[in-house]
């Protein structure tokens, strides 16, 4: 290949100064880049910790973007970020390319065959990498040196760019330092990082970044599986007590009987059973924030107690007369509509307006349009990393299935239906390079949302027969196949349940709001018996 002609260089400053927005800028440089190398791919990825972050690219799956690349678990991306200068890896190099089986322009495993990568320097630090490749082999070969070296340079200048201006966008230290590089722990606990870039997910992140530095209490409300505990530790990421311990407390889980000691400690000899003080969840969260999860699970009692804590901030230990005072942050969390508990007097009406300073609602996955691509792409690198596979990818026709299904149990339901599926997917394959197919997720989807009732074996023996008569039948549509059984199965359990909602939905393993609005969705309803409407 010859030499890049200047034009081609001015030409791709000029398109970079004249970008303003992130995405333009970054999209800019691939065009330009790509018109100058030929490639089949080019992906901009951004050094966060010990992972690289895919911010642009072309020619890869939309769900690549989705991706976090653990740096030690890729021999070529560790061998780019210990250099200072180009990388061009031979088409015969033992080290496995990334991104073998993404390519949108070839169908199939086959691997991809040229591969060059560009450290992004900027202060003699990496701050990004450029990487290319093509299906074919030595592609890259002739281009100086000098023109690579000046690539490298604009497109670090490009990054930089970019994460200066997000950082001056921000209103405190900590959000620069979180925009800049998200800490290992952060990336590697339950997520560390809300993905999506829908509508009401870029409202969410609004919402957090505005509320996080206030010292306000916050309720988080959504539906089970929607990330609300990750919501809770964003917002503590963000707020001025970030450097302060971070308490977890599940409220469904405490024993009655030990709530105020858990909450709130108990000196050695105060009840029965008490042979040693013990320090209470709000004194470890002092200078810090306490989540209280499953809030509406706290029964009327210990309501009265936490009230307190929140118009005084004031705690009394069990066995003690005094009371002591905390600097606590409470952010609350529930599945349950409190205002409706509320309504009904299991929830106390002064409580709930205490913690619903600033209601926080994060939106369940089927209101997240194009948000499902993403979150697969990182539940899928993920579990590639937990299951040790060389790389596992996502067929075009599974990712339909996906995007078309409704998700009652939202992003959890989706990592575990990801998770499952590249099991069946690793032991039906014979190529380093596993694809996840139709048939590895047919069975998942409609087991979740039913839970298999205890009835469990005449459950699975319809979903394979609904499977079964698919096969003979050709192409049928898997969502409609998918209602159908579930509404067969909720018709059954009503029926045998006498329409008892409630026992209902402990029979299908479901929290009752979300069958409530499966059913809805389904057309069930219940009048003087049950019926399709």
């Amino acid at each position: 290949m010859s030499e890049i002609s200047s034009t081609a260089l001015i030409e791709l400053a000029l398109n970079l100064t004249n970008s303003l927005t992130d995405g333009d800028r970054f999209e800019r440089l691939l065009s330009t880049v790509r018109q100058a190398v030929a490639c089949d791919a080019v992906v901009l990825l951004h050094v966060q910790g010990d992972y690289l972050k895919p911010l642009a690219l072309q020619g890869l799956t939309k769900e690549t973007l989705g991706r976090r690349f653990e740096i030690a678990a890729h021999g070529r991306f560790q061998q780019i970020c210990h250099s200072t200068t180009p990388l061009r890896f031979a088409a015969d190099c033992p080290l496995g390319d990334p991104y073998d089986g993404l390519l949108l322009a070839h169908e199939g495993d086959l691997p991809v065959h040229a591969c060059m990568g560009l450290p992004l320097l900027s202060d003699g630090k990496l701050i990004g990498v450029l990487t290319l490749d093509s299906m074919v082999p030595n592609i890259f070969d002739d281009i100086p040196n000098r023109t690579l070296d000046m690539i490298a340079a604009m497109s670090a200048a490009t990054l930089k760019t970019a994460m200066l201006l997000q950082q001056l966008e921000q209103h405190s230290k900590h959000n620069q330092q979180v925009v800049a590089e998200l800490t290992h722990e952060a990336l590697i606990k339950d997520g560390g990082e809300l993905i999506g870039e829908s509508p009401s997910m870029l409202k969410l992140k609004q919402e957090i970044e505005m509320v996080a530095t206030s010292n306000f209490s916050i309720l988080i409300e959504g539906e089970t599986g929607v990330g609300k505990e990750l919501v809770a530790r964003t917002l503590h990421r963000q707020s001025r007590r970030s450097q302060g311990p971070l308490v977890y407390v599940n409220c469904a889980a405490l024993p009655e009987n030990l709530i105020e000691s858990e909450l709130f400690g108990h000196v050695k000899g105060a009840f029965t059973g008490a042979e040693r003080t013990r320090t209470g969840k709000f004194n470890l969260a002092s200078g810090g924030t306490i989540f209280l999860d499953e809030i509406g699970e706290l029964p009327l009692a210990a309501q009265s107690k936490l009230l307190r804590v929140l118009q005084n901030q004031e705690i009394q230990v069990v066995g003690k007369d005094d009371v002591e005072y905390v600097d606590v942050r409470i952010i609350a969390a529930t599945n349950r509509q409190l205002r409706d508990e509320v309504e009904r007097g299991t929830f106390r009406a002064d409580l709930y307006h205490r913690l619903s300073v600033y209601p926080v609602i994060v939106p369940p996955l089927r209101d997240r349009d194009g948000d499902i691509s993403l979150l697969c792409g990182y539940f899928i690198e993920t579990t590639r990393r937990k299951l040790g596979m060389q790389q596992l990818t996502l067929a075009n026709n599974a990712m339909k299935v996906l995007n078309d299904y409704d998700w009652p149990g939202n992003v959890r339901e989706l990592e575990h239906v990801i998770s499952r599926a590249a099991l069946r997917a690793r032991n039906d394959s014979r190529s380093p390079i596993i694809r996840i197919g139709l048939a590895h997720l047919a069975l998942m989807l409609a087991s979740d949302s039913s839970s298999q009732a205890p009835n469990s074996a005449s459950v699975v023996n319809s979903q394979q027969t609904v499977c079964d008569n698919a096969q003979l039948q050709g192409e049928i549509n898997l969502k409609q196949q998918t209602e159908d059984f579930q509404r067969q199965v909720i018709l059954q359990i009503l029926t045998q349940q006498n329409g008892n909602w409630s026992a209902t939905a402990k029979r299908l393993q479901m929290d009752r709001a979300n069958l409530n609005r499966l059913a809805k969705r389904l057309g069930i309803r219940i009048s003087k018996r049950i019926e399709i409407s």
